[in-house]
């Protein structure tokens, strides 16, 4: 064990011995031990000659640390014996039991460990990384867990990050067939102004096209919708006030691997002065190889101008949806 002075073994209080020569003023060095003469301050210093106690400066001088000078030569086998006493200084530590503040930098290397709640006034710089435990979490103190961090690595937000972007609301796979599929109003309401639709459809049916519908105060809209669709390879189709909005063109096929894939944006979801409003990007696949490009816009008329649209529903026009997949974006401005 490593101790502050000279370990308990050998005390603190160290005697070195020495025989004077005739005349002798200095002693330092080795003494009649063998012991060499070292000590840190004067004041714990004792000088005996003969066993008389001697006057510190006006009897001998002790500046060096290594060495006692009498001011009066010693005679020839005189015994000069001078007393060390360890000392050293425990100033400017901080407190084991009742704590403090280091004022200059503190390098550690081994580990820290922390059992309370550390609190940076500064920035933290870390070149390696910030290590989380599994399934950790970071947050304030008033909602500890608003990031948290899978021992997988994914990353969870208990509310919406504040900011522009995109927030997935939904992800559904179709894997056995349903006569339409509705995006209801846990996904479509007042929390975004704008989503992003991604979807991509396989019908039961052959020759089908497949047709969106809004929903408005939870009722799909019949009536009272206008729509354009332009085909890239056989131009434009329209509606005035149909009961849906067209997203093709031509048909869809059923055979395997025939669909079609929609990137879509909704807009005016609660706007109660412009009429919501459709407009996307459709890829039709076929097996013959006439595959189609179409423009797709759609809206509800302008009488409908003060609608709220809270939903979509997503179907063709004869037969089921077979398979595919819905992702709902809402984007946030």
């Amino acid at each position: 064990m490593a101790y502050i002075g000279t370990s308990p073994a050998n005390g603190v209080r160290r005697k070195h011995t020495y025989t004077a020569t005739a005349g002798q003023t200095s002693f330092s060095g080795a003494d009649d031990n063998n012991v060499t003469l070292t000590y840190v301050d004067t004041e714990y210093l004792d000088v005996y000659q003969n066993g008389v106690k001697l006057v510190a400066v006006s009897d001998y001088a002790s500046t060096t640390g290594t060495s006692v000078v009498l001011v009066q030569g010693a005679s020839v086998d005189d015994t000069v014996e001078i007393i060390v006493f360890d000392v050293f200084s425990v100033a400017d530590t901080v407190s084991a039991g009742s704590g403090g503040s280091f004022g200059g930098n503190i390098g550690i290397g081994g580990t820290l460990a922390v059992t309370g709640v550390p609190t940076f006034t500064g920035r933290s710089v870390h070149s390696g990384g910030i290590t989380v435990a599994n399934d950790g979490q970071i947050g304030s103190v008033g909602d500890a867990d608003a990031l948290a961090i899978s021992s997988g690595g994914v990353v969870t937000f208990s509310q919406p990050p504040v900011g522009t972007g995109m927030d997935l609301l939904l992800d559904a796979t179709i894997s056995s067939a349903v006569a339409q599929y509705d995006i209801s109003s846990t996904y479509i309401n007042s929390t975004h102004d704008s989503y992003y639709l991604d979807a991509s459809l396989h019908p039961v049916t052959d020759s089908v096209v497949l047709y969106i519908r809004p929903f408005v105060s939870g009722s799909v809209v019949t009536s009272g919708i206008a729509y354009e669709t332009y085909g890239i390879k056989d131009g434009l189709i329209h509606g005035d006030t149909t009961a849906y909005i067209r997203t093709s063109r031509n048909d869809i096929g059923n055979a395997d691997g025939e669909s079609i894939t929609i990137s879509g944006h909704l807009q005016n979801i609660n706007s109660t002065t412009i009429p919501f409003a459709f407009s996307a990007l459709t890829n039709i696949v076929k097996t013959d190889g006439a595959h189609e490009g179409n423009i797709v816009t759609g809206a509800l008329v302008v009488g409908s101008r003060a609608s709220v649209v809270n939903g979509l529903r997503i179907y063709f026009s004869s037969g089921n949806i077979e398979s595919g997949t819905v992702k709902l974006y809402g984007i946030r401005t």
